[in-house]
């Protein structure tokens, strides 16, 4: 184990220890019993999300609710079955056992096991194992002569979103898709290795199946029947087909993998052979692409389409700059009737946050700009109700919106992880050496995070509630405490994550609840109330040169050419507006001048607009930053300088040399924010 370095934990303000005192491991605990043990699936509980206001409420912030009335689909009927060459049949049961440890596993109204958004049909055939699901999965099985038309598809989850795979199944002739999750993604804690299963031990419970939404994530998120707009009772509803599969899906646990994994064993090529990555997984089978000849897959999923309402929580709290906002947020809504760690870890958080602010407000204290709490829906179908909510109030938010925070699974293991458009990365790392993190006697949630991350601060892709947020041009950050090689597995969206994991094995004594919704705490109130606000543009300069270096090496691995100048020269004059605007902050600060702080403040607040301004990314639009998107094949996975990267890699060269100038634009009028 390599030892981890000790940073000195530094001292808090008098208003920092009010913040960071009013933590209390045991309200964390109430708060994330009383989420998980009711309903919450997307649309179906209002009462939580008033609960949510009202305890915002009793701490000082003016509460309410924002309704949209969006498309969604709920589970009617599911089937699958495997009929062998010789005859017999094998039934999926497409349920988790009922643990008697577990209390919510066995609740009458539990959730069955679906996808969100997924097509309502039938598909009887042969199947093929495909990976992954991403592009180059398939490419490979058409290179080795695999016939894909009029197939099943069987993918491993890992990699893209589940919905590009049921979106590749689709382009490649497929009729179905069936998702399973491998214990070769679940680290060191594996029965394999000798751990017992949940809930006798920390390993994986063989009969757990992972839910999700199947949206097509990287064309456009939100209400698939409002694009750009509202979803308002009386809204206009488009053609939803462009991001919501054709063909039907379902997602299955390993132990029900096993026997249609098993059945291709010796047809086609073998996992071994097969030269993609992350192909073979842990289970006791080949791995093999089939099909079978004779092993027939037979599939059925049933759903029901409804226009309903969702509810977002707001709670805000007036600042003395009406002009300069800082929005948190976390989603409420989950697959299932626990959802401890995703979603109800952040949102334990977030009620404790908003006692903490309470506190202080009974201080006398006000902040110096308006702090907004939201509590999102429907963000598990595809960040809906932020999506909808932003759409709403896009003009407000252009005009005043300073940063947006985004805790989604606050804690699902001892891991910390940070990722953020590079501005906030200086005042977002400088905060973790004011937390005492629990893992290890004078450790920081620092040292904790820069062991895990080599001090790397990811890029934000999409796959939470930040990404309407940056895509308008405003600063973005998404935090959380994740699983590690060693920690408890987390069943991801399973009926397992569940309240009686979270107290026995991923935060018992809800220590690191504490810890991370200190930091996010600490990290608001310096956004919401320091003098001049705590942006580092100089590390935003350094990023765009990384990203540029990285461009150039993949425009190098092509035999072609791109002329990429007027890329690097915008780069270089992003540089001096950016050097300038901190010299000039630094101006406002020694000599008090008051008219020149405001001025600056606006700068900060404003110039990320300018990497939005010069239209959306090819075939989707949603997508409006220039520097970063969620890559077109991944879903959730960051892709730099996005028009050209993916431009070049698609072999579109004019396309590539068409971005250069769109993106060096973006880049030139975040310049120009910065120096006017």
């Amino acid at each position: 184990m390599v030892k981890r370095q000790s940073t000195p934990l530094l001292p808090l303000s008098s208003d920092e220890a009010i913040l960071a005192n009013s933590f209390d491991n045991n309200t964390l605990n109430d708060w994330n019993y009383y989420y998980t043990h009711g309903v919450h699936l997307a649309g179906t509980n209002r009462t939580m999300a008033q609960w949510t206001t009202d305890r915002w409420s009793e701490n000082g912030f003016q509460g309410r609710l924002d309704e949209y009335h969006t498309y969604l689909n709920y589970p009617v009927s599911h089937s699958l079955s495997l009929t062998y060459p010789n005859g017999s049949v094998f039934e999926a049961s497409l349920e988790e056992a009922v643990l008697a440890e577990d209390e919510t596993s066995s609740y009458p109204d539990r959730i069955p096991t679906f996808n969100g958004y997924s097509f309502t049909g039938n598909a009887t055939a042969e199947y093929v194992y495909v990976g992954r699901g991403q592009v180059a999965d398939f490419e490979a099985l058409v290179a080795l002569g695999v016939p894909l038309e009029g197939k099943i598809a069987l993918a491993k989850y890992g990699g893209p979103f589940r919905g590009l795979k049921v979106k590749n199944a689709a382009l490649y002739g497929m009729v179905g898709c069936i998702l399973f999750t491998d214990p070769g993604d679940d680290g060191n804690i594996t029965e394999a290795n000798g751990y017992a299963a949940y809930p006798d031990g920390p390993a994986r419970n063989p009969t757990s199946v992972q839910r999700g939404s199947v949206q097509f994530l990287s064309t456009y998120p939100g209400d698939p029947t409002t694009p750009g707009y509202p979803s308002k009772q009386d809204s206009p509803r488009a053609d939803k087909s462009p991001v919501v599969p054709s063909i039907p899906s379902l997602p299955i646990s390993y132990t029900e993998a096993i026997p249609l994994l098993r059945a291709l064993d010796g047809f086609g090529t073998p996992g071994s052979q097969v030269n993609r990555t992350r192909w073979v997984g842990a289970l006791n089978v080949t791995y093999s692409t089939g099909p079978a000849p004779g092993a027939t897959l037979s599939m059925s999923n049933v759903m029901r389409d409804a226009i309903t309402p969702i509810w977002d929580a707001v709670g805000i709290i007036n600042g003395t700059t009406p002009d300069e906002v800082l929005v948190i947020g976390n989603h409420r809504d989950a697959w299932i009737v626990g959802g401890a760690a995703d979603p109800n870890s952040g949102s334990a958080i977030m009620v404790e946050l908003s006692k903490a602010f309470g506190k202080l407000l009974a201080t006398g204290w006000q902040p110096r700009r308006t702090i907004v709490l939201c509590s999102w829906d429907a963000e598990e179908y595809g960040l809906v109700g932020s999506t909808e909510w932003v759409e709403e109030h896009i003009s407000w938010l252009t005009g005043s919106a300073v940063a947006y925070l985004n805790i989604d699974v606050g804690v699902s293991g001892k891991s910390p992880g940070l990722s953020a458009t590079p501005e906030l990365g200086t005042i977002a790392t400088e905060i973790m050496k004011k937390i005492v993190w629990p893992t290890m006697p004078n450790e920081t949630l620092y040292d904790a995070w820069s062991a895990e991350s080599d001090g790397e601060i990811g890029i934000l892709g999409s796959g939470s509630d930040y990404t309407s947020f940056l895509h308008n041009g405003i600063s973005s950050l998404d935090m959380g405490s994740d699983q590690g090689a060693d920690d408890p597995v987390y069943h991801y969206h399973s009926n397992y994550d569940s309240y009686h994991w979270m107290a026995t094995f991923g935060d018992p004594g809800y220590h690191y609840h504490a810890a991370m919704g200190q930091y996010l705490t600490l990290l608001a109130y310096h956004l919401a109330n320091d003098e001049m606000i705590p942006y580092d543009l100089t590390a935003y300069t350094t990023a765009l040169r990384s990203y540029y270096e990285e461009l150039l090496a993949t425009i190098d691995s092509t035999s072609e050419t791109v002329d990429t100048q007027e890329l690097a020269a915008a780069i270089t004059q992003f540089e001096t507006s950016a050097n300038e605007a901190m010299a000039l902050m630094e101006q406002a600060v020694s000599t008090d001048d008051a008219a020149l702080k405001t001025a600056v403040n606006r700068k900060f607040r404003d110039f990320q607009r300018g990497f939005t301004s010069a239209g959306g990314l090819p075939d989707r639009e949603f997508f409006k930053h220039v520097v970063n998107a969620p890559g077109i094949d991944t879903g959730y996975a960051p892709t730099t300088f996005p028009g050209i990267m993916e431009a070049v890699e698609a072999g579109n060269f004019s396309r590539a040399a068409e971005w250069v100038v769109r993106t060096s634009l973006g880049i030139r009028r975040a310049a120009d924010i910065l120096k006017s």
